[in-house]
């Protein structure tokens, strides 16, 4: 018996796999007219009974169908009566199953590719081809049904003595407003104006990643790869950047084999044009790096949200920047979700942000829905004293890592020439407490939450473009 009639035959015996598996089949699925009819008829019985049909029932859909050659109405009807009940492992079954729909998804794909090239698509372009095979590696059965609040009480309990994973910094400050570090299926975002630290700050994070051993997917859209390496170049191997191209072939192999004795986690680089590549083209690449590398990142970076395009809304459509930032975060904050990952990205204060010595979620540039999205925001003030100090402040604007009343404000170091955070001195974090100015406007997410709501948020945006 053949994966396909072992299938059906479970379709029509096996309820808990029915209920399982039948929503994520396909007619399409079934390459041989016969088993593709008879699949049909079971889908449409449950669709409209929410059960599967008998074989009894099955039969009488077969007899009514006026669309069948001879042929093909006979080999279903043998086809019908040679499903029996089998007694298959489920698990094993929900894997093969699952395989089954994965393989015939990337063969249909690869076939439709074929005909976009080919010029034969009627509706279809070249552009379709990636998010064709991306949806196609994406396959996968999701059981799940969700947490029953009463009846799961103990796993509930369970979790709540069970330490959360996380990816710690190696900052002192950052780890305590978040509690030792990001969740995983979390959207961090780091706001601040041109110049001020941004890259600097993911660029630091990435390498402070690859020192405890964790994989690292870094996207950039506004700098070339070789920068983006450059700049990492620097952190890992304490140089200060323009000294890079001062290194003999011979001094830069030794510290490279010094820095991977020691560094135990893998970073992937990749450039993608500007405003052009989407959560759509992040998932692809995600999917072939699993396939061609064996790489799993622990953690993404994407350089940066403002410049990224939305999958859901093409550039074409006529939308304000709330909306199609906000879906841009909401898209990469799902896409963390799906791959079990925190992602890092950054934005730009607005033209009113940038130089305040405080700034708030009214300087969000471009759009509110990005810190309404995010998971833990925070933005990086550099007034001109601090940076002759050597220092970027940091204001915890939303957070649900931890406690954002705790440590609201607090300073980093920031060694620019070698692309480094660092942990101040304690007597700058007494310094900052109570000496920094504060702007008019919301001062918590909630605050501006109602701020920006109904007709305001329409006024707010406006007022947000750069």
């Amino acid at each position: 018996m053949n994966i396909e009639a072992t299938i059906l035959s479970n379709l029509l015996h096996n309820e808990e796999f029915a209920r399982k598996s039948i929503v994520f089949l396909k007619d399409d699925y079934f390459q041989d007219a016969t088993e593709k009819a008879v699949f049909h008829e079971i889908q449409t019985f449950y669709a409209k009974y929410n059960d599967v049909p008998t074989k009894e029932a099955l039969q009488i859909a077969i007899d009514e169908r006026e669309n069948l050659s001879s042929t093909i109405y006979e080999e279903a009807e043998a086809l019908i009566k040679s499903l029996g009940k089998t007694d298959n492992n489920q698990q094993w079954l929900l894997d093969e199953t699952e395989k089954f729909c994965k393989d015939k998804a990337v063969y249909n794909a690869i076939m439709e590719s074929i005909e976009i090239i080919d010029g034969k698509h009627k509706k279809k372009t070249d552009g379709a081809i990636p998010e064709l095979l991306s949806d196609a590696l994406a396959v996968t059965f999701d059981t799940h049904i969700g947490h029953d609040f009463l009846e799961d009480s103990d796993e509930r309990y369970d979790f709540y003595h069970t330490r959360e994973e996380k990816i710690p910094f190696d900052i002192e400050y950052l780890n305590k407003i978040t509690q030792g570090g990001v969740t995983r299926k979390s959207l961090n975002i780091l706001m601040a104006g041109t110049g001020v630290g941004k890259t600097i700050g993911m660029c630091h994070m990435a390498a402070s990643n690859l020192t405890i051993g964790k994989n690292v997917l870094y996207v950039t859209m506004e700098m070339a790869e070789e920068r983006i390496a450059e700049r990492i170049d620097a952190n890992l191997l304490d140089i200060e950047l323009n000294r890079l191209k001062d290194l003999t072939k011979v001094m830069y192999d030794r510290k490279m084999d010094q820095l991977k004795q020691k560094v135990k986690g893998k970073i992937i680089i990749k450039e993608f044009p500007t405003s052009q590549a989407h959560t759509g083209h992040f998932r692809h690449l995600l999917n072939e790096l699993s396939l061609k590398k064996d790489f799993k990142p622990d953690i993404i970076y994407v350089d940066y949200l403002n410049i990224c395009a939305s999958q859901r809304l093409v550039g074409s459509q006529s939308v304000n920047s709330y909306t199609y930032v906000k879906a841009i975060a909401e898209e990469l904050r799902g896409l963390a979700v799906e791959f079990n990952v925190p992602i890092w990205s950054a934005t730009q204060t607005t033209r009113s942000g940038f130089g305040n010595s405080d700034v708030g979620l009214e300087d969000t540039s471009e759009s509110f829905g990005l810190p309404a999205t995010a998971d833990l925001f925070l933005a990086l003030i550099q007034t001109e004293e601090l940076e002759e100090l050597n220092q970027v402040m940091v204001k915890q604007l939303k957070n649900r890592h931890g406690d954002i009343a705790i440590n609201r404000r607090f300073v980093i170091g920031i060694d620019k020439p070698k692309m480094k955070w660092y942990d101040a001195e304690q007597s700058a974090q007494e310094d900052i407490i109570g000496t920094t100015s504060v702007t008019s406007g919301p001062r918590s997410y909630e605050e501006a939450e109602s701020m920006f709501s109904g007709a305001n948020k329409k006024k707010a945006f406006k007022d947000f473009k750069m």
